[in-house]
């Protein structure tokens, strides 16, 4: 497999309202439904609707929902062979309400992805050796993160961190394993103490990453695109003007269309560019999976906006 994902699937229980709901306070609601999600998940077809093979590890329930799960993957691409199905407890679930300025919240159980362990750890080693990149997220076990992580560097393969859902304590050991970290703006302000809110502050931010030993900063500004920093350049991708349905999936697919670029040989700055038309897509369209572009899809859009990258 050319890209792995290490982490959560979750069933996203998704309720559209006019507006989001203050503390206490009951809302009548558009529309409900059940798509499948969890960041890892979304990762993963966001990488194979791309034409890069990949491969899944992590856990679902020994539910309804797991085994939806497993099919969504499937009919993505996604190899499915180590996810562990634990019938001791429930998938992961999340409790997502989309206002109609596509704005959202989410409430997330962590169910069978809290359980990842080092059994987990030892079915993504075995793999390892045919990958080229591994991405991480942190809807499972932190310490089962850093152990994934080393276990992709001594083998050689690309890290690539999605420092989401964002914390503030993650351990100094976890930044010297990490290629590539992508954190949005808040995110990127949580790990280093202070705001990131345009491009001079997202530059202080990825000094003090790199003090900490992260090869490569690429901060997810919005509307304003993103900036990455590596050791030898610093370069700006503009976003691409679209109209936004819904932002649910679009972090994760701008991490997949990152992977599958780095995967399939681009370079960083090819691959950032191919990350953001991904991720621009993915907002039009309501839903998390549903909403990730197929590489039909993406060649289409660039080619559109004049776009030139290499395999399309």
């Amino acid at each position: 497999m050319s890209v792995i994902v290490f982490g959560s699937l979750n069933m996203d229980l998704v309720a559209r309202t006019p507006r989001l709901p203050k503390p206490g306070e009951t809302l009548t609601g558009h529309r409900f439904e059940t798509v499948p999600g969890g960041k890892g998940a979304n990762q993963a077809v966001a990488v194979a609707r791309l034409g890069v093979p990949t491969a899944m590890v992590g856990r679902v329930g020994g539910d309804g929902f797991g085994q939806d799960l497993l099919r969504g993957l499937q009919e993505s691409g996604v190899t499915c062979d180590r996810i562990l199905i634990d019938s001791s407890t429930h998938s992961g679930i999340a409790m997502i309400a989309v206002d109609d300025a596509s704005e959202n919240t989410i409430i997330l159980i962590p169910g069978a992805n809290g359980r990842v362990d080092e059994t987990d750890v030892a079915r993504l080693t075995e793999i390892l050796p045919q990958a080229k990149v591994l991405l991480l997220q942190l809807e499972i076990p932190l310490p089962m993160v850093v152990a994934a992580a080393r276990a992709a560097k001594s083998a050689g393969v690309t890290v690539l961190f999605d420092p989401a859902p964002a914390r503030t304590d993650l351990p100094d050991e976890l930044f010297p394993l990490i290629d590539l970290i992508t954190p949005n703006q808040v995110e990127t302000g949580q790990l280093v103490g202070f705001p990131v809110t345009d491009l001079e502050s997202a530059q202080k931010a990825a000094a003090v990453l790199h003090e900490r030993g992260v090869g490569t900063v690429i901060s997810k500004l919005g509307k304003a695109g993103a900036v990455c920093m590596a050791a030898d350049e610093t370069f700006e991708i503009p976003s691409f003007p679209v109209q936004a349905v819904d932002t649910v999936a679009a972090g994760d697919c701008f991490n997949g269309g990152l992977a599958a670029g780095l995967a399939a040989g681009l370079t960083l700055r090819q691959a950032t560019t191919q990350a953001a038309a991904a991720a621009a897509i993915s907002v039009t369209r309501p839903g998390a999976q549903p909403s990730l572009p197929t590489r039909e899809e993406l060649r289409a859009f660039l080619q559109a906006r004049s776009v030139s990258l290499p395999g399309f």
